[in-house]
């Protein structure tokens, strides 16, 4: 299919005697920051549909340009204002379904984090079995700042890293260099802005020389340790996610952050 918010490539991968099919995702609205939209969540979820059912044995998330993706797109945070209940509703079990997808998607996802993976974006990048960052990168959930909350990235986040360090960011909201995302891992390495991507088909060109059935039973059983759980969890989160659109302080918080003004917060 065509898609309008990212590119989908095939590309045969010889690398070390590894021979085998790659598929890359670039995120594609360099103009914003690849910002998510509806449309780039449905063409996500799509690429990952086109990319399981093809030969590719490895797929490459990345964003076109400086940023990886700097989270929800400015229109869309300005329709939630305005939008019902029910929208609200399933605007979060949207994004709930392209983090499930991309936490147990059968084949393995490496991430090639080549700037920014703000909120959302950083939900995309550390979801993905392995991540690889350029010592530029930065990543963070940025939610509280603008009176929202981080619910749906926070059922997979304790699991990656722990509680306490979830905490940590969802709570504050705070920015972290590569190196210190690297230390309490959220990412796996971290590369030389010019050998980002020469590292990505290294690492993928391993993962293809391995057996391609027990990958995919790896995949699945590391899922089903938390299968019941996760999907309880993301139920929960969904709802929480969408009951924070309703509140005084979000839609503060969205204004003033549109205004590019400190908000003035009523804890309503």
């Amino acid at each position: 299919m065509g898609y309008t918010t990212l590119k989908l490539e095939f590309e045969g991968l010889s690398l070390s005697g590894v021979v085998g099919e790659l598929a890359t995702i670039t995120l594609n609205r360099p103009e914003k920051r690849n910002a998510i939209s509806i449309e780039m969540i449905e063409e996500l979820l799509a690429a990952l549909d086109e990319a399981e059912s093809g030969a590719a044995r490895v797929v490459i998330v990345t964003g076109a340009g400086k940023a990886f993706c700097s989270g929800m797109d400015l229109d869309a945070l300005k329709a939630i204002s305005s939008q019902s209940p029910e929208q609200n509703l399933e605007d979060s079990r949207r994004v709930a379904r392209l983090f499930r997808r991309l936490y147990s998607f059968p084949k393995p996802l490496i991430a090639a984090v080549n700037g920014p993976a703000i909120a959302g974006g950083c939900g995309i990048a550390t979801l993905c079995d392995l991540t690889l960052a350029v010592p530029e990168a930065t990543f963070g959930y940025s939610e509280v700042r603008i009176g929202f909350i981080p619910a749906i990235v926070s059922v997979f986040l304790s699991r990656q890293i722990g509680e306490k360090r979830a905490r940590d960011l969802l709570l504050t909201g705070r920015i972290l260099e590569a190196e210190e995302a690297h230390q309490i891992g959220l990412v796996t390495e971290v590369v030389p802005a010019g050998t980002l991507f020469d590292r990505a088909r290294e690492l993928a060109a391993t993962l293809i020389a391995a057996s391609p059935t027990s990958l995919l039973l790896t995949k699945r059983l590391l899922d089903s340790f938390c299968e019941a759980d996760l999907d309880r969890e993301l139920e929960l989160a969904v709802r929480e996610n969408a009951r924070s659109r309703s509140t005084a302080d979000f839609r503060e918080g969205v204004a003033s952050f549109l205004e590019k003004r400190n908000p003035i917060w009523r804890g309503e």
